[in-house]
């Protein structure tokens, strides 16, 4: 007891009285792999634990969040309503077709994925899906919809389970970290069911326009007051005062100076050569860039061209997306094998599907460090353009189709359009390449005067995510903080 008096003494009057407060419960609900590198592998625990927060994992994950001391209870054996996956595809083709009416603007088609008949299963679950959206195909139907999901959800054992789990645990606020995996509906109802206050955080800044919202909650975290606008305006239900302007913790991650190895130690553990600089070309999915090798051997060709003039000065860095494990790039890397070092992502493949392939703590030091060491980074419109603003580099993004397509259907013009980059109000946030022919001249531009286009991609950042980004963990638990105070 004296111990703890001396302790106490030594704080301000804030810390103690922090200290002697009971401590507020709270569940972060991981539905899928998705939300642990923003809410298990940043400082988001630690920042809680601050806090004087009681914090539990609720651990839809094969990761065992034990091992890095934390606190959490598995979720085993969650199985939603067979009828739910219907009844999501059918919402958000739904919502798609209201989008296109109420904005008289045809990009919400682009969202959609083909409906599958691989097998009886799926063809089954896409056959209802098109009959519930030719029934429901309506603002009163969309509401139809909402309400049988929630219904069908709680006929299940999972919702049942769930309901257990919170009764026994009483938690203040259950988190989800993720706005559209089915499994979190059960969890979010169940404590809906017993006056529990909930909330979600919007996972991605392309999420919105998408309609992938499933489940519905008391609060809703965002990235940015860009984004609040967005979840307004395409969700009607929800009110300005149950959002919550955050930002994102990816980013978090690099701003922590302790994580940056030195760049000898970086270039010798990944047999780079100290005598070049590097850039990064960071690959995308095989559905968002089916071209993405012939990109990648496009960026090579233009590199050679700048080595043949200034002396071999220049590699590439390729990073794969960490969601694709495909042969496809092997052909490219071969023939340029002296050219092109791979250091890939470091994640675990659990499952074939893309949200079971979980990202590891290792991998948000891997990203950090890639980007110190290099000069900047070329690829087809992904969000490594923030990544690099992050530590004031430029951005290049490839802005033509090349011959031969892989699929005559996709083409950057289609990327290009999505409503999430009508955000960039400049578009000399990055630089365009928008031939094969302009990459080594442009690249050359990255490497020596970029001044404007680094200023410009900051005012992007700035428009997409709240700042200063390395306070975000901090941001989300202070409104959960008032939300558990006035419960």
């Amino acid at each position: 007891m004296s111990a703890e008096i001396g302790y106490l003494a030594a704080q301000s009057p804030k810390t103690i009285q922090r200290q002697l407060m009971p401590k507020k419960k709270i569940f972060i609900l991981l539905p899928d792999g998705v939300g642990l590198r923003n809410f298990a592998f940043s400082n988001f625990y630690k920042i809680g634990l601050e806090k004087n927060f009681d914090i539990t994992y609720w651990n839809n994950t094969p990761f065992d969040l034990s091992g890095l001391g934390f606190k959490e209870i598995k979720i085993n054996n969650a199985k939603s309503n067979p009828l739910t996956d219907s009844y999501k595809n059918a919402r958000k083709h739904i919502e798609l077709n209201l989008n296109i009416k109420k904005e008289k603007d045809h990009v919400y088609d682009t969202y959609r994925f083909p409906f599958s008949y691989k097998n009886i299963k799926i063809a089954v679950k896409s056959y209802i899906a098109r009959f519930l959206i030719s029934l429901y195909n309506s603002e009163k139907g969309l509401s139809k919809v909402r309400a049988k999901i929630k219904n069908e959800e709680k006929k299940t054992d999972f919702y049942k389970q769930c309901l257990k789990t919170l009764e026994s645990e009483r938690p203040d606020f259950v988190f989800c970290t993720n706005q559209r995996p089915v499994l979190a509906i059960a969890p979010i109802l169940a404590a809906k069911e017993l006056k529990i206050p909930t909330g979600t955080f919007i996972f991605s800044w392309d999420n919105l326009p998408k309609a992938t919202m499933v489940v519905e909650t008391d609060y809703y975290f965002v990235w940015s007051e860009h984004m609040k606008s967005e979840i307004l305006k395409y969700y009607s239900y929800i009110n300005e005062n149950q959002v919550f302007v955050v930002g994102t913790p990816q980013f978090e991650g690099h701003f922590d100076k302790n994580s940056i190895i030195d760049k000898v130690d970086f270039f010798n553990k990944h047999k780079l050569d100290l005598n070049k600089k590097y850039i990064c070309y960071s690959g995308d999915d095989v559905t968002t860039c089916p071209d993405d090798p012939q990109y990648l051997s496009d960026v090579a060709d233009a590199v050679r061209k700048i080595n043949a003039e200034n002396g071999n000065s220049l590699g590439i860095i390729f990073r794969r997306c960490p969601v694709d494990f495909s042969n496809r790039y092997t052909k490219v890397l071969e023939k340029n094998k002296d050219l092109i070092v791979s250091i890939d992502p470091i994640w675990e493949k659990i499952g074939e599907e893309w949200n079971t392939i979980l990202p590891t703590q290792e991998d948000v030091k891997l990203l950090s460090n890639t980007i110190a060491h290099t000069e900047m980074v070329v690829n087809l419109g992904s969000s490594m353009v923030f990544d690099y603003a992050c530590f004031k580099k430029p951005c290049a993004f490839l802005n033509y189709d090349v011959p031969n397509r892989m699929d005559k259907n996709w083409s950057v013009s289609k990327i290009y359009n999505y409503v999430h980059f009508r955000s960039m109000s400049d578009k000399k946030a990055v630089i365009w390449l928008n031939s094969s022919d302009e990459i080594a001249p442009k690249i050359e531009e990255g490497l020596n005067n970029t001044t404007e286009i680094i200023n410009n991609a900051q005012k992007w950042f700035e428009i997409i995510n709240q700042h200063p980004p390395e306070n975000s963990s901090d941001r989300i638990w202070k409104e959960i903080a008032k939300i558990v105070k006035s419960v």
